[in-house]
């Protein structure tokens, strides 16, 4: 398999009324019939990435790219050879609508993945307050945890330290982008080792997180590319839970 394309975006929001610019790179590569997406820092990559992937195939991409590209890859191929949209997930349908309004919608399919227990304590890795907002209304308390903020808009602090939440916490809801970033294996295995409850809500590697239903990820929110913030019309993402995936993969 070749990678046909390979692109570069840099997108920026500030929700109405919010105190946070929340700003994200992504590569993305096209291999077939689908994209993939892995979100990275700043300064981490270049741009001269496009001029030198495209056409390669997947295999050379993954033994020397950088990780962001790698993972990039790997989501395209695995979502090429199987959709999200064939794999027995269930579709939830975000409405047309502004961004909060979106955004909003979004978040709560994602916090309607954690398993019901009033009290519960949740890390939360990779903060977008609508995410905290869902997961406090189900009646847990969120522990966040982001490399860029300070603080969430309600004043609730954000460690920088995962290790800090993790400790503490009865479930974790991590994004994709811990993927890219090279922390993805660390909450993994923590979970494992604790038997914790893992959601994790992917733009960036949606496919490749699907890899480990039923292996430490115990649910999964697929977003794949393009991403509801970039349209105000309804989209689609994708959820899976570990058993009923299992079952569709068989």
């Amino acid at each position: 398999m070749t990678v046909t394309s390979a692109f570069w975006l840099h997108h920026t929001t500030r929700l109405a009324g919010g105190p946070t610019t929340y700003a994200n790179h992504y590569a993305l590569l096209r291999v077939g019939t689908a994209f993939g997406a892995c979100s990275f820092e700043h300064g981490e990559l270049f741009h001269r990435y496009c001029a030198d992937t495209s056409g390669r195939t997947v295999a050379d991409v993954l033994s020397d790219a950088p990780l962001p590209v790698r993972v990039a890859a790997m989501d395209a191929y695995l979502s090429h050879v199987r959709p999200h949209r064939d794999s027995g997930a269930e579709p939830v349908a975000l409405p047309a609508g502004t961004p909060e309004q979106r955004a909003r919608a979004r978040d709560e399919a994602v916090a309607g993945l954690l398993p019901s227990a009033p009290g519960r304590r949740v890390a939360l890795i990779g903060v977008v307050e609508p995410l905290v907002a869902a997961v406090e209304a189900r009646g847990a308390t969120c522990l966040p945890c982001d490399f860029n903020l300070d603080a969430t808009r309600w004043g609730t602090p954000v460690a920088s330290d995962m290790d800090e939440v993790l400790d503490r916490a009865d479930a974790v809801v991590a994004t994709g982008m811990t993927l890219g970033n090279g922390t993805f294996d660390r909450i993994l295995a923590h979970c494992r080792d604790r038997e914790l409850p893992l959601i994790v809500y992917a733009q960036t590697g949606s496919a490749v997180a699907r890899a480990f239903l039923g292996s430490g990820v115990t649910a999964l929110s697929a977003e794949p590319f393009p991403f509801s913030q970039f349209s105000a019309d309804e989209t689609t993402l994708y959820r899976y839970r570990a058993g009923t995936a299992a079952e569709a993969a068989a």
